[in-house]
Parts: C-alpha cells; structure tokens; sequence
C-alpha cells in the first residue's frame, strides 16, 4: 500500500476523447499490466476494444481508475473491498441495485416490526 503522503497530485484529464493503455498508465500512475488485471476485477471498467484488439479509455474510464486507485492504494481497500465499494456508489450497477432494495427491504421490516411492537 503507499503512504498518502508520497500520493502525487495526478495530473489533470485532457480534453480528449480516447486514451491508450500508455495514456492513461501515465494519468493515473499505475502500470498497464495493472490496468488489464483491474478490467477483469471491475466490471465497469471496459475500455472499447479496436484494432488489434487495442484498448482506448474513455474520460469516465480514467476517472474510475483514478477512483480505483485511490481506493486501494490510499484508502486502502481490498479488491474485494472496492469492488463492493463502486458497487455500493452506482446504483445502475446490478450489485448495487441489489443493494438498495435490501436496504429498502430492511426499512420495511423495521417499520413492520415497529407496528408490531406498538399493536
């Protein structure tokens, strides 16, 4: 895990529309071979696939990875750990549609059993 403190300001996203794998290696400070390893760990993360099966990232990819990255290496969440942890953030995300409905579930069965409990 690094210290927060040796945490460098990244440098700001450019205003374009695609990046390379070196691109965005560079944007986030995390190597590409860790950048394919994340895209099998998250699902969000799915850089469009051309030519030769290159990858190019999108602004909102460079955005979740400088999220994932903070995730693990200042906050110092597990894989596991983040991966929950977006899931939780982003409700159009299944895992986190399901747990919004569990929490709406554990609401109701509390308002349930407190009409229980005052009957």
């Amino acid at each position: 895990m690094l210290d927060p403190a040796d945490n460098l300001e990244l440098p700001p996203i450019p205003g374009k529309r695609y990046f390379t794998i070196g691109e965005v290696s560079e944007l986030c400070a995390v190597k590409p071979h860790v950048l394919r390893y994340w895209e099998q760990e998250f699902p969000r993360l799915k850089p469009v696939k051309r030519r030769g099966n290159r990858r190019y990232y999108r602004r909102q990819d460079v955005a979740l990875i400088r999220q994932i990255r903070n995730l693990l290496y200042v906050e110092g969440f597990t894989i596991s750990g983040a991966r929950n942890k977006l899931a939780m953030e982003d409700p159009a995300d299944e895992a986190g549609e399901r747990a919004q409905v569990v929490r709406m579930l554990i609401d109701h069965l509390e308002d349930v059993l407190g009409l229980l409990k005052s009957a």
